[in-house]
């Protein structure tokens, strides 16, 4: 399936991003069957052999059909670390091969190999960048898209204006462009589209979903949270990362006197014993317009409407 026409096919030009510890098999297919993206990290299983039973959960449960009042099913999408200090990156990939997953979406270094091995079924492959110099690696690596994560976005973030960021990555190519950071409504989607993006890759807002796994008191933080409550640093796991301040106060830290944590070292990441990510919640500056935790089916109508809505209105000033 071509990027094109898989863009035309979705009930919005969203996808509902793969978060660490948070996006499993209940929300993709949610996402999936309200005609949108769903992705989630290979690394929220912590075996290959999990990742595999979650794979096949997904693909029992698209095989339900599409929401009611949804034309097809959006395609599935998992996140591969594509770093040197992963090390289920090899296993992952092979599985990834094995089932076909229609959209790979890759973190942390983009490599020949890995797109070659998706290439060579069919899938897609979308890279994250946080810089235009990232692209152009990524872009030298052969993926058919670019996920550009504009300052205030939950997690990894980047440090550029959604702006400045979409119109220097649409400048470098003519292939899919993402944007993902501070988008919480579907007017906001509608603003991203406009402004030159083909997707956008909505995190923060999908944490406070029925069907996440983040815990209820993570969620009911997201809902009492706004953006003047996040922060932006390498303090939690290495890389600059945004983290809602409540969480790093209730897990006893003060950042003004945390070590920085060093290198990123996706192995220290996933131990048990590492509370970034398990403790300390993350969270986009996107944070404030959300105030409830509804259905992923719920939210992605209400979306619809409101990027419809949008729309709208920018017709109108047209004429």
């Amino acid at each position: 399936m071509l990027p094109s026409d898989m863009i035309k096919g979705l009930s919005l030009p969203v996808i509902a991003a793969p978060m660490f510890l948070v996006s499993g098999p209940e929300i993709v297919i949610a996402a999936c069957r309200s005609g949108v993206v769903g992705a989630f990290p290979t690394l929220n299983q912590r075996t290959t052999d999990g990742y595999v039973q979650w794979l096949e959960q997904v693909e029992e449960g698209l095989a339900l059909g599409p929401e009611p009042g949804v034309k097809q099913l959006g395609p599935h999408a998992v996140n591969l670390i594509v770093h040197k200090t992963n090390p289920r990156l090899e296993p992952d990939l092979k599985v990834t091969v094995e089932h076909r997953v229609p959209i790979v979406i890759t973190s942390l270094g983009a490599a020949k190999e890995v797109v070659g091995a998706v290439h060579s079924y069919g899938g897609l492959v979308f890279h994250d960048v946080v810089s235009i110099r990232q692209a152009e690696k990524a872009l030298a690596a052969g993926v058919d898209g670019i996920i550009g994560v504009c300052a205030g976005a939950g997690g990894h973030a980047g440090t550029m204006n959604p702006f400045a960021l979409l119109y220097e990555l649409r400048r470098l190519t003519d292939k899919t462009l993402i944007l993902a950071g501070v988008v919480s409504t579907g007017a906001q989607v509608a603003a991203a589209i406009v402004a030159g993006a083909d997707l956008v890759s909505v995190g923060t807002r999908f944490i406070a979903t029925r069907e996440s796994m983040a815990s209820a008191a993570y969620k009911e933080m997201i809902t009492r949270s706004s953006a003047a409550d996040i922060v932006y640093t390498p303090k939690i796991s290495g890389v600059n990362a945004s983290f809602i301040s409540q969480s790093i106060t209730d897990a006893g830290l003060d950042l003004a006197t945390l070590q920085h944590e060093g290198p990123i070292d996706m192995g220290a990441e996933l131990s048990v014993d590492s509370k970034a990510w398990r403790d300390i919640w993350s969270a986009g500056q996107g944070v404030g317009a959300i105030r409830d935790i509804p259905a992923t089916a719920e939210l992605v109508r209400r979306m619809r409407a409101e990027y419809g809505g949008a729309l709208d209105r920018a017709l109108a000033l047209r004429k």
